[in-house]
């Protein structure tokens, strides 16, 4: 059994490109480039070197004490919240405008759900002198607005998805819809390990870099380079594929992979895809995703505007079938909750993202002589409205 993906583009069942034929060109482009790009020399160097001049990696491998106190075992965060952009998202706009560059393209275009995406596609876009334009849901532009002045500030053009529930799917279909009609100059920027081969691939490599320091800080930390566990939250996945990247192979790594709950998994109020989902086909690839009996996609809810999302990556799809990972569901209270306790307990104010990750302490017991590593994707700036409402702050 391997967990990587197939020279088909497939992971087990789950992936593929299925894409009406308008869009082949661009697709086919990228999957015949993107592994030559990847492997050529001057491409490594200068992915690299950005990594480490501009986004600031390796980012901290940081021991939680209090944390880890209050749960009796070794927890340790990797601190992808102290990237520039305050987040892990920044990792794959780099890789990919560098790959842009070298096909050619000179417009970009990107969907976003939290904003966090399409604050880090803006950013590489500013830095290498290129087009942006951003779609986003009318509801996340209201609940993120922040990120959509950040964006904006950065010289991205950011177009209202009006559509449906006017979030991140919608937000999708109007990138897609723009990928069609433009398909020579523009590369699309896909934010997640999600859409049609080659992309959850080439994502999930651009963000292997956080697996990647990973094994050479525990290394440091605890002489050897593997954890007992290693947890991350699930939206589309990009965050927990390149947390999970380096491990998939090594079973003694246990894997686990937390989704929003929302309101309860069986509430109407949910993004729990792995628990709700079926097979199905999702922005041209198949995958686990939440559907009607007669196969309409169903309306996803988060309170986490980065987890609202109807399917996941094929990769987790995948790695659910098979029981590699283990799939948890938390609810936007526990989440919540998990935010506020981490604030108080390690002056870490983690995105609400994260805190889905986080909130698997309460839900799950570790053995003192664990060592857990969890991916703390972001950083809550862009959230403290939520927190502030939450809380009442």
């Amino acid at each position: 059994m391997t967990y990587n993906i197939n020279d088909k583009g497939y992971y087990g069942e789950f992936g593929g490109a299925y894409i009406p034929e308008m869009l082949y060109p661009n697709v086919e482009e990228l999957r015949q480039n993107y592994l030559k790009i990847m492997a050529e020399p001057s491409f490594k160097e200068e992915f690299d070197q950005l990594l480490k001049d501009y986004v600031g990696r390796p980012s901290p491998l940081y021991l939680a004490k209090r944390l880890s106190e209050k749960y009796n075992t070794k927890i340790y965060l990797k601190r992808e919240d102290l990237n520039h952009t305050g987040a892990h998202k920044i990792n794959n706009t780099i890789g990919q405008i560098l790959m842009a560059q070298r096909l050619g393209k000179k417009r970009i275009i990107a969907e976003t759900g939290a904003g966090q995406h399409g604050v880090a596609t803006a950013t590489v876009c500013a830095l290498m002198g290129l087009e942006c334009i951003v779609y986003m849901g009318e509801i996340d532009i209201a609940r993120q607005a922040p990120n959509v002045a950040r964006m904006k500030m950065l010289g991205a053009t950011v177009v209202p998805a009006l559509s449906g529930s006017r979030t991140l799917k919608d937000a999708t279909n109007e990138a897609i819809r723009d990928w069609i009609n433009n398909p020579v100059n523009t590369h699309y920027i896909i934010g997640s390990v999600v859409g049609p081969h080659p992309y959850p691939d080439m994502v999930a490599r651009f963000q292997a870099v956080v697996s990647e320091e990973m094994q050479w800080q525990l290394q440091e930390k605890e002489g050897k380079t593997t954890p007992d566990y290693v947890i991350a939250c699930v939206g589309g996945g990009s965050n927990a594929a390149g947390a999970f990247y380096h491990y998939l192979e090594n079973t003694d790594v246990k894997l686990i992979a937390v989704e929003a709950a929302g309101k309860g998994v069986n509430s109407g109020e949910s993004a729990a895809t792995s628990a709700l989902g079926k097979e199905g086909v999702i922005h041209g690839s198949k995958t686990l995703l939440m559907q009607t009996g007669d196969g309409q996609i169903t309306e996803p809810y988060s309170i986490s505007a980065g987890l609202d999302y109807p399917g996941i990556g094929p990769m987790h799809a995948h790695l659910y079938k098979t029981g590699r990972a283990e799939f948890i569901s938390i609810t936007d209270d526990q989440a919540m909750n998990a935010g506020l306790e981490l604030s108080k307990l390690e002056g870490i104010i983690p995105a609400i993202e994260s805190s889905h990750a986080l909130a698997v302490f309460e839900q799950k017991k570790f053995k003192p002589e664990d060592v857990v590593v969890l991916s703390l994707s972001g950083r809550g700036d862009k959230d403290l409205q939520n927190y502030i409402d939450y809380f009442n702050l």
